[in-house]
């Protein structure tokens, strides 16, 4: 997939022949942005998160004529909810023994009813808008929910992940660049080492534009591990990437001092390609998501209650 951010066609609705939806997905950004199946919902003004979200995902139920199940990631309070929603707009959160069956057919017939890649599209078209929020949280909602469904070594998890950290560094922001662009690099050196050395020099591209020097050492320390296995195992054929590695090498070697320029083989990095032990978690820099309790007030509403979209 490339992170280049140039549409392979403009479609980017969801599959109409696809079977019924039984389950969709939500996402509550830090920030309060929401996501619900790959499009970002206008609040309103002051609408809350939770509201919209039911209010969204009861009109597919109406739709439907059946209840629908929701998976809510909600970042603002660090948790997965689960939930029941019927066609009266009334529901309630369920246990995730409660939940219908993960199994590989569910998943297939949901990726197939709004396919992973019509939100590609939709990012990149954002993007290409120079709507960079929109286009990063919607990102967020699709490494999150991938991860979650699909596990963080998923190759579609991964290329969520660096289109994201690539989103990142486009609006600046160079530490959660490396972080995510990190997390996609250890994941590959350790399951697929052969195609590592690209991921390396992106999650690189991203650490040349740090300046804390705290940050600068230890994430630098990390990358010239991965770059030094690379050597090792000769996969190292593009003389960009040598630069790169001695890049590196020569920033920890004059203690970590800022690089206020993008280097020649950082740009080509991140143009070309976008955005530890077998003990340690797979993506440590994840933050933990706790389930929610049955009953969670805020996603449970009685019958009749929907206020409708505000006006």
């Amino acid at each position: 997939m490339n992170h280049s951010l140039t549409p392979r066609d403009k479609g980017n609705l969801p599959v109409l022949g696809a079977p019924p939806l039984t389950r969709l997905d939500a996402y509550v950004a830090e920030d309060g942005s929401t996501v619900v199946n790959g499009h970002l919902l206008d609040m309103g003004g002051t609408r809350p998160p939770n509201e919209a979200i039911l209010d969204a995902v009861a009109m597919f139920a109406r739709t439907l004529g059946a209840p629908v199940a929701a998976t809510v990631i909600d970042r603002t309070a660090q948790q997965v909810a689960r939930l029941r929603v019927h066609p009266d707009g009334s529901s309630r959160t369920i246990g995730e023994e409660e939940d219908l069956p993960p199994g590989r057919e569910r998943t297939a017939a949901e990726e197939e009813a709004f396919p992973p890649l019509a939100r590609v599209e939709r990012i990149i078209q954002h993007a290409q808008r120079e709507e960079l929020h929109a286009a990063f949280v919607l990102a967020s909602a699709l490494r999150e929910h991938l991860t979650l469904r699909r596990g963080a070594e998923d190759e579609l998890s991964l290329e969520a992940r660096a289109i994201e950290a690539y989103l990142a560094y486009l609006r600046g922001d160079y530490m959660l660049s490396t972080v995510l662009a990190l997390t996609v690099a250890r994941i590959r050196c350790r399951t697929d080492l052969n195609r590592a050395a690209p991921d390396v020099a992106r999650a690189t591209a991203a650490w040349q534009r740090l300046w804390d020097e705290g940050q600068v050492a230890t994430r630098g320390q990390e990358l010239l591990r991965m770059w030094e296995r690379l050597s090792a195992a000769g996969l190292l054929q593009e003389p960009s990437h040598h630069a790169m590695a001695q890049a590196v090498r020569g920033r920890l070697a004059q203690g970590g001092r800022s690089v206020p320029q993008r280097s020649a083989p950082a740009a080509a990095a991140l143009t070309a390609g976008g955005p530890g032990s077998a003990a340690e978690p797979v993506a440590p820099e994840d933050k933990p998501l706790k389930p929610t309790r049955r009953g969670l007030r805020r996603f449970t509403r009685r019958a009749g209650r929907s206020p409708g979209p505000s006006s």
